[in-house]
């Protein structure tokens, strides 16, 4: 849970507008379901995913299936792995190849920029927990 309370933290040091409109948001979506639960109670995020692969690559995408271009992610990277080496996050349309240690987390509009991050070494691990809101929710 500390993780998701870093991120959605950062998220309001960062965009504090757009933190606003999504708790705003969130709260009209608590209101009509109130039953509803949320993944954490300290993060701003509808959905979570974590990838539990020993060596979580993924290749140069969007996401963009239902998701505004506004929309922020939050991805923190996890494992064991020496990240001068691999695990970089690539944000291809900027042309930047970003280090991301273990336990690091990026905010990034992931409808709108292509990413992907690159491989690790052999016996190395890394996960990674990436939390959003899916455009269709508000």
């Amino acid at each position: 849970m500390q993780l998701a309370h870093h991120a959605s933290t950062a998220f309001q040091a960062w965009a504090l507008n757009l933190y606003n409109y999504y708790a705003q948001q969130m709260a009209k979506l608590h209101h009509c379901f109130p039953n509803l639960q949320f993944n954490f109670p300290c993060s701003i995020f509808a959905c979570c995913s974590i990838n539990f692969g020993l060596q979580t690559v993924t290749v140069e995408h969007l996401d963009s299936y239902l998701n505004y271009l506004f929309r922020w992610c939050a991805i923190t990277a996890l494992g064991n792995f020496d990240y001068c080496k691999g695990g970089h996050f690539v944000l291809w349309d900027l042309g930047l190849v970003i280090q991301l240690p273990p336990g690091w987390t990026i905010l990034i509009p992931s409808a709108f920029l292509q990413h992907s991050n690159t491989k690790i070494q052999p016996g190395e691990t890394r996960f990674s927990l990436t939390q959003y809101t899916a455009g269709g929710l508000f």
